[in-house]
């Protein structure tokens, strides 16, 4: 057991430290706020792998090497944890449908059915974390709304089409490599009955 936690964690701060190197990369930018990228897909596919524990440890890993990169906008303490630590962690809420998935895939040898729990479970990543940087935006970004706009439907906008944007980029992504190598997310000794 201390093997399979040990392995966890290795491959929690490996592929913490692979979002980081996606992150950036160039990504598709609209306008100064709202940039669409396919930087979560190695959370996810840990995710896929692990299940929700070691994809939140690895979310955060992510969320503090922003901070050690120095490409974290800090405005307060409390903005910090919101957006850098607890929004990149709740990425791992994809990790809720990784029976399902495993399942699909290694099981029931159903691609098709393994794939559409992947885009699901991306789905359910992507909102949980950019819930988290909705509220942030609500509370400590309210100001760069525009003048006559509700905060809440500025921060609605924004973050809503970085997550869209960016979970259907990653799920294009995950898509192409789950057809081409489900091994990815195999893990050796793990059987789902």
């Amino acid at each position: 057991m201390n093997k399979i936690r040990l392995q966890a964690l290795i491959e929690a701060s490996f592929f913490a430290a692979f979002a980081l190197i996606l992150d950036l990369l160039p990504s598709i930018k609209i306008g100064p706020w709202i940039s669409i990228s396919f930087a979560m897909v190695p959370i996810f596919i840990l995710a896929f792998r692990w299940g929700i524990t070691v994809s939140f440890i690895s979310g955060f890993i992510w969320g503090l090497l922003q901070l050690a990169t120095g490409d974290a906008y800090i405005l307060t303490f409390l903005q910090f944890l919101i957006e850098y630590f607890i929004a990149f962690a709740f990425i791992g809420f994809a990790g809720l449908m990784y029976k399902p998935i495993q399942r699909a895939f290694f099981k029931e040898q159903n691609k098709v059915k393994g794939i559409g729990f992947a885009v699901l479970a991306v789905f359910i990543g992507s909102v949980a974390r950019y819930f988290w940087h909705f509220l942030a935006g609500v509370i400590f970004w309210a100001e760069y709304a525009p003048e006559g706009m509700s905060p809440i439907l500025y921060s609605f906008i924004v973050n809503g089409s970085t997550m869209a944007g960016s979970a259907i980029l990653c799920s294009i992504v995950l898509i192409l490599l789950l057809s081409a190598a489900p091994r990815l997310i195999q893990r050796k000794g793990v059987n789902f009955k």
